[in-house]
């Protein structure tokens, strides 16, 4: 018995969870990091627009040139992780080795951290049970191992704020302190500034929280409205900066008409006029920096609009193919699989099939289940993707919302456990007659 006791306390033990979960990112990076040369891992990890971005704050020279050389001020992305990659380079120097570790160490530590909410939301949920289960399955989820290392993006702190956001959802709604909801907005505050997209959440979830707060007999709505207008003052800032900067209003970024041009346009047409085209960087570099951000936006806009109009039947084999991307990593993942000769490639394709699937069964067994914070949870894989079914889609875009994925795939592994267990429990035919 006190082994059996020994077992369940450290598989239950949420420090262990995230000494695991940073054992293996370190582990990972490490093997990794003695592969590439030095020098490859000095530079290319930082040819994005994140990189260029933080390249022209640590010279001085503002928030711009989101392409590589002069090309002006941006609002291609939220600034938080741009401040945050300027402020490594500041210290460890642009372009450096050095740089590239202190990055990818913090992204280590935002991505082992976000064991912390997903546990916490996972008790509120469901039990302790399904809180290790969560814990333990992002501990050792292939593409949170290796995300942290390839991207040097806000991609792991934004699992962590999705993360953090579901928790806070949980605790708020049971809620009565002023304090709480100011800290909600707070959090909103910065995820907004950090990835936007995970903005398409925040009506769902502010609703649902205040809904909650009011059947409780609680101020809701006016402490849901006071959480909204701290993350709105919180984003107010850079929103005028945008205006005075562009004279339009960019609440927070400019780039979707870029992205949705980028999943939709001539390039997918077989019959396109003047054939199909490559669509390179180099081009669009320059075409940006011909016209400014401005008009290259409204630029990408109308030829988005223009082929969604025109393209209704493409269209929606397009956005069928941007929901298996989203989901499994790529619309044929057997064949890609099979043709592929890295063993990581196919477990990453694997691991990403099995809990997308296993999600699904975990949001309609919350449901069934009449699970607390149901709803606040099912709002992550239902709402999240749907810009992505529009514009374009992978894993990594799917990663914000991974912990809360490893959530609701715990459910539907406690679930299945339960009516196992039931299974096994209910006497057969013969061992009643006998």
């Amino acid at each position: 018995m006190a082994f059996w006791r020994l077992i369940r306390n450290a598989a239950t033990s949420l420090a262990l969870i995230a000494i695991v979960a940073l054992g293996a990112r370190i582990g990972f990076a490490c093997d990794q990091a003695s592969k590439i040369p030095r020098e490859a891992l000095r530079i290319a990890p930082f040819q994005n627009e994140a990189g260029n971005i933080a390249f022209a704050l640590a010279g001085g020279k503002g928030f711009s040139n989101v392409f590589s050389g002069e090309t002006g001020s941006t609002a291609w992305l939220a600034p938080v992780y741009p401040l945050i990659l300027a402020g490594i380079f500041k210290l460890c120097g642009a372009f450096t080795a050095q740089a590239f570790f202190a990055a990818v160490t913090l992204n280590i530590l935002f991505s082992s951290a976000a064991c912390v909410p997903i546990f916490f939301a996972g008790k509120r949920i469901w039990g302790l049970g399904v809180a290790s289960a969560a814990g333990w399955l992002w501990a050792i989820f292939p593409n949170a191992i290796l995300i942290p290392f390839e991207w040097v993006w806000d991609t792991s702190l934004a699992a962590l704020l999705a993360a953090a956001i579901l928790w806070a959802t949980l605790v708020v709604a049971g809620s009565a302190r002023r304090r709480d909801w100011c800290i909600y907005g707070l959090l909103w505050g910065l995820t907004l500034l950090t990835n936007p997209s995970l903005g398409s959440l925040l009506p769902f979830l502010l609703a649902w929280a205040g809904l909650r707060a009011r059947r409780a007999g609680k101020r809701a709505w006016t402490q849901a409205l006071l959480a909204a207008g701290i993350a709105a003052l919180c984003c107010l800032p850079w929103t005028i900066r945008n205006y005075i900067v562009f004279h339009q209003l960019i609440p927070l970024r400019s780039n979707l008409p870029f992205e949705l041009w980028l999943g939709n346009n001539d390039i997918f047409e077989e019959h396109a006029v003047g054939g199909r085209r490559a669509i390179t960087r180099t081009e669009e570099a320059r075409r940006y920096a011909q016209l400014g951000e401005p008009a290259y936006m409204h630029e990408k806009w109308e030829l988005a609009k223009n082929f969604i109009a025109t393209h209704p039947a493409l269209e929606a084999q397009l956005t069928a193919r941007r929901f298996l991307d989203f989901w499994l990593g790529t619309h044929a993942p057997v064949k890609n699989g099979r043709d592929s000769g890295s063993w990581l490639i196919r477990l990453i394709l694997l691991a990403s099939g099995l809990t997308g699937i296993a999600a699904a069964a975990g949001v309609v067994i919350l449901f069934w289940r009449n699970a607390p914070g149901a709803l606040a949870a099912a709002v992550f894989p239902v709402v999240f993707p749907c810009l992505y079914y529009l514009t374009h889609a992978d894993l990594r875009y799917r990663h914000p919302i991974d912990p809360v994925v490893m959530l609701l795939t715990s459910a539907a592994l406690a679930a299945f456990w339960d009516a196992l267990r039931k299974l096994r429990a209910t006497p057969s035919p013969a061992q009643e007659n006998g």
